[in-house]
């Protein structure tokens, strides 16, 4: 097991180069003060809960849980937006990890559930449903994108 943390603005910098990492493996431009700029504003104000995989002092791993509401069921839950592991750790249970953390924490917190998305062809559909995880089968996501 992994030493896993709650990251705080004091902790942001651990996480950084990962964050950045994870943006560029989806074909996002390296940023890291932009990348620093918005960590640092989600966990500021309070919109967002992130948890850090350690191995010794170097970060491996990190989740990044966004708080939401339903109206219908007049509960609150967390949509799991970002999970990433560096590659050297891959294949180690630390997505796994940092999965099972997000669902603690959920569950302690007295949240309805968490809610994440995923390409079609993501091999951790696996992983998901292993711990739990359900496809949603009765309803599609849209995105509306604003054009600039």
């Amino acid at each position: 097991m992994k030493n896993l943390r709650r990251i705080t603005r004091s902790q942001i910098e651990d996480i950084v180069p990962l964050f950045d990492s994870y943006r560029v493996f989806y074909k996002m431009e390296s940023d890291l003060d932009a990348a620093k700029a918005f960590l640092n504003d989600r966990i500021s104000n309070e919109e967002s809960v992130i948890f850090a995989a350690y191995e010794g002092e170097n970060t491996i791993g990190f989740v990044q849980l966004y708080y939401t509401f339903s109206s219908v069921s007049l509960e609150k839950s967390l949509i799991l937006n970002d999970l990433y592991v560096d590659s050297k750790y891959r294949k180690q249970s630390v997505g796994q990890q940092l999965l099972e953390k997000a669902q603690q924490f959920c569950t302690q917190q007295g949240f309805k559930g968490l809610a994440l998305e995923t390409a079609i062809d993501n091999p951790a559909q696996k992983l998901y449903e292993k711990l739990g995880w359900e496809k949603d089968y009765h309803c599609f996501h849209y995105f509306w994108q604003v054009k600039r």
